[in-house]
């Protein structure tokens, strides 16, 4: 009997039909933590907190009003209308500690991403959430390796993409809230979505 089970991905993609931006996280966390059925549903995690700062400089505009969960459709509509999908990139893990870190995810099964990008015909960019999306993609796709923040760019199945590699929004990542919006803002900008 193996010591840590197989974890298949708990969520279908999320792939607005007009999309242009592809975001991929690791993998989500267990379920006890979610506060909804979406992506980055942990409350500790921050991503909505920058796309807030980002988009509406209000840290708390995706909390529900009692700020113990996230305003799960308007953050759906959000991404919809900005065209934004988002996906991860491991689709089937083991967790070598019983946590959500990237750091003890061991990646199985990658994401397929060919098939992704078939379903995303306007996607004209890859968002990494992380450093364990990146080395996990690094392991699909040839690309330079930008740094934290930075972007490059890539052909894969004929088709061009910039590759921005961003940091992780979770807390366990050392830089300010403040600090990471920053960085968000910038993509966003130069993509021309902000």
């Amino acid at each position: 009997m193996e010591k840590y089970e197989k974890e298949p991905h708990p969520l279908p993609p999320f792939f607005p039909a007009m999309a242009r931006v592809l975001m991929l996280g690791s993998f989500p966390p267990k379920r006890e933590r979610w506060k909804m059925d979406f992506f980055y549903p942990n409350l500790q995690n921050d991503m909505w907190r920058i796309f807030g700062l980002v988009f509406f400089n209000h840290a708390d505009y995706f909390l529900t009003a009692d700020h113990k969960s996230f305003r799960e459709q308007a953050i759906r509509e959000f991404l919809t209308a900005k065209g934004i999908a988002l996906w991860d990139t491991a689709m089937e893990v083991k967790r070598l500690k019983n946590n959500a870190s990237d750091k003890f995810l061991e990646v199985l099964t990658p994401i397929d991403l060919t098939e992704a990008l078939a379903k995303l015909p306007c996607c004209e960019a890859i968002v990494l959430t992380g450093q364990k999306a990146m080395d996990t993609l690094l392991t699909l796709v040839g690309f330079d390796k930008p740094g934290t923040g930075g972007c490059t760019e890539t052909v894969y199945s004929g088709r061009k993409l910039r590759i921005y590699r961003m940091p992780s929004s979770s807390r366990a990542y050392p830089k300010a809230l403040a600090e990471k919006a920053i960085e968000y803002a910038r993509m966003f900008h130069e993509l021309g979505m902000r």
